[in-house]
């Protein structure tokens, strides 16, 4: 069977629950949630990053989370929570709907960057590189 793009976010939006910035810091600070920002490294160099996140790009996502890869990050574990976000949320869907077919229990869609900014989230802003 054939998927589109739509029919893949659906699915995605379907498992995956969308979660604020409060109930994310809440998350965070009472059960040590992870939250995963999932966009590439050029992106967080002309954004920043939420403060305390933990970055694994979109593309090495299956790779961290397995624990039999040579690549396993021990930040992802199936018993602790994992909020994702990307930019705009898309990927932090399909990415959360992946993690879920990998086993992990509790994952959560924080939707963009700009999600958690205009949440109140604090964000370490990208270094000046001087241009």
């Amino acid at each position: 069977m054939v998927l589109t793009v739509k029919e893949m976010l659906a699915g995605a939006h379907a498992e995956v629950p969308r979660i604020d910035t409060g109930s994310a810091r809440t998350m965070m600070a009472e059960k040590g949630a992870l939250l995963l920002d999932i966009r590439d490294a050029p992106e967080l160099d002309k954004t920043g990053r939420a403060e305390g996140s933990h970055h694994i790009p979109r593309g090495m996502l299956e790779f961290r989370a397995d624990p039999e890869s040579p690549y396993h990050d021990p930040e992802l574990r199936r018993d602790r929570p994992v909020i994702l976000h990307c930019a705009s949320g898309g990927r932090a869907a399909l990415a959360g709907k992946l993690l879920k077919d990998m086993g992990f229990q509790t994952v959560f869609n924080l939707g963009g960057l700009k999600d958690w900014k205009e949440g109140g989230g604090p964000v370490e802003e990208p270094l000046d590189q001087g241009m």
